[in-house]
């Protein structure tokens, strides 16, 4: 059995999302002990890891949601899990355009800096100059 500070250390969870995770469902609830204490089992340990891993891929929760019930039917196709790695490796693809073409207007505005004073400043003239700027769903991909 292992306690949920055992689980936070071995996965690099804090405690709190761990809670989180349970709350909403993505973790089992904990057995408790006589006095409260949550207990975990290896299992636990286990699912939490493949949540983390999955949050540092970039999946959503609810895609994350997705994966681990399949993860919990091994008869199910593999497909499904395929379909959300590939619309989660588009939504990557796409924010790596984004943020390209955020580099290369800051590379730009960088460039044309001349030092002297805000007056002159090419870097303030560029971000007020409203008609070349990128929206703002353009830029964080909202």
């Amino acid at each position: 059995m292992l306690t949920i500070g055992t689980l936070s250390r071995k996965t690099g969870t804090k405690v709190q999302t761990i809670r989180y995770y349970e709350q909403i469902g993505l973790m089992n609830e904990a057995g408790r002990t006589a006095g409260g204490q949550r207990r975990y089992f290896e299992k636990d340990l286990d699912r939490l890891a493949f949540i983390r891993h999955a949050r540092q891929l970039g999946f959503a929760l609810d895609a994350i949601r997705e994966l681990l019930d399949l993860s919990d039917h091994p008869s199910h196709s593999c497909a499904e899990a395929d379909s959300i790695a590939r619309r989660q490796l588009l939504q990557v693809e796409q924010r790596i355009k984004r943020l390209q073409a955020l580099k290369k207007e800051l590379k730009r505005m960088v460039a044309e800096c001349e030092g002297g004073n805000a007056a002159e400043c090419k870097v303030l003239e560029v971000l007020r100059d409203h008609s070349e700027c990128l929206t703002e769903h353009d830029a964080i991909g909202a």
